[in-house]
């Protein structure tokens, strides 16, 4: 019995294209194209954290947010950063009121890039707080 000639062409064809599958999906570079090497991770200060997380929920509170109402732990804040937060944004909401949102959201920024570098990130008053990994 053995495969009629049409049937072979169809098996080689499938093999064919199985082998070209495979070798493009292969983990070594082509000779032509080197592998672009794959970025070290970023490690973040505690403070570059607290300046991330404190500025954020104080200007998502200034917007009224939908989730600015959450409380301090759901949003991944210490106490301390609670604390500058809760400062933050009333700070804000003042010069909101003198200058505009614009300058309420700089305000935002800078005070808590200040704020958080000066606390050294603002984490010594939570036992719930963990550096990230």
């Amino acid at each position: 019995m053995g495969m009629k000639p049409r049937s072979r062409a169809m098996y080689a064809v499938g093999a064919l294209l199985f082998s070209l599958a495979a070798a493009a999906c292969s983990t070594a570079p082509s000779p032509g194209h080197p592998r672009t090497p794959t970025p070290a991770p970023r490690t973040s200060s505690p403070a570059q954290i607290c300046t991330s997380l404190v500025s954020y929920w104080a200007k998502e509170m200034l917007k009224g947010g939908k989730w600015a109402g959450i409380d301090w732990e759901q949003k991944g804040l210490s106490n301390d950063q609670y604390a500058l937060h809760e400062k933050i944004v009333a700070a804000a909401r003042a010069e909101e009121r003198r200058q505009g949102r614009r300058k309420a959201l700089e305000l935002i920024d800078r005070q808590a890039e200040r704020d958080c570098a000066e606390q050294n990130g603002a984490t010594g008053s939570s036992e719930n707080w963990r550096p990230p990994r």
